[in-house]
């Protein structure tokens, strides 16, 4: 199948529009570089004690990193999801905190996530369930999404992340899910409404019977749709019918699959910005960028 990459290259540059540190101030967690302060946040973190705009921010003390998140909350700064996730300076880095899911963009922290690929083998070529997110969902409401996805919660590993969504939002039996396996790991920054996201996004393969029917568990798909292969890589090339970051995961899927070859000159352009991303806050670059501003890497 032909492909035009600067279709898919679209969603990339569009999932690492973050320049640093552009408005926003470096923050640090007990003097390790760790991500950078959403203007809104400086006044209060100024009179708080924990710096200036001119020389950044640093909690000295890690673990008051929940603490900080819940005052925010309670102020009406962000809404809060009640949700806690662990907090890394880099990817690849120990855990030093702990926060809201809510208030990792207004700090610019990397935050991880799971996405599986459902796939379902038939006669006449590979088949992906795919779920339309509820109307009421907070973040791309009505938008294409994967089977299961979702953030990796404080105190879990991303397989635990990955059987516990693989549970709650299709009702996939764990034994089943066990069978998934990791195909790689996505990095991105992107400017979004909520504030600057790194995330950090591992990518699993599970291959499901055709007797297969995934029901919604925890009320936020709207419903599912088993869609040839072929026909999701058209979706992805010509639309924006898939949640931006569903995007990414996809186009790895298709490398691996063929349907993009992955030893093209654009090929190898997808992968590398898959694999490291092409804004300078994308996690796994370094951190040193703090006192740049660099602009988005182009293809």
């Amino acid at each position: 199948m032909p492909s035009d990459d600067t279709a898919f290259l679209r969603h990339l540059r569009h999932c690492n529009t973050a320049v640093v540190p552009g408005a926003r101030f470096p923050f640090s967690l007990g003097g390790r570089p760790a991500g950078w302060v959403t203007p809104d946040l400086t006044e209060t973190l100024e009179q708080r004690g924990l710096g200036s705009r001119t020389q950044g921010f640093n909690l000295p003390d890690p673990a008051d990193l929940e603490a900080l998140g819940e005052d925010l909350a309670r102020s009406g700064v962000y809404r809060s999801h009640h949700e806690l996730f662990d907090v890394m300076p880099d990817v690849d880095q120990p855990v030093l905190a702990r926060i809201d899911r809510g208030a990792l963009p207004l700090f610019g922290l990397v935050a991880a996530g799971v996405h599986l690929n459902g796939l379902v083998r038939k006669t006449d070529g590979l088949y992906l369930w795919t779920g339309r997110r509820a109307a009421n969902k907070r973040l791309d409401p009505g938008k294409l999404d994967h089977l299961v996805a979702g953030g990796v919660p404080a105190g879990h590993t991303p397989w635990d992340a990955l059987l516990k969504e693989a549970a709650e939002e299709a009702s996939i039996q764990e034994d089943l899910a066990r069978q998934a396996q990791q195909v790689g790991r996505i990095v991105y920054a992107l400017d979004r409404p909520e504030g600057l996201r790194r995330d950090i996004l591992y990518c699993y393969d599970l291959f499901l019977p055709e007797s297969f029917e995934p029901v919604a568990a925890d009320g936020e798909v709207e419903s599912f749709h088993l869609m040839p292969l072929s026909d999701v890589y058209k979706l992805v090339r010509d639309t924006d019918e898939f949640k931006f970051n569903v995007n990414l995961v996809l186009i790895d899927l298709f490398l691996r699959n063929g349907l993009i070859d992955p030893h093209s000159a654009e090929g190898r352009q997808l992968r590398e910005g898959l694999n490291h991303g092409l804004s300078a806050a994308s996690p796994g670059r370094t951190m040193s960028g703090h006192q740049t501003a660099v602009a988005p890497a182009t293809l």
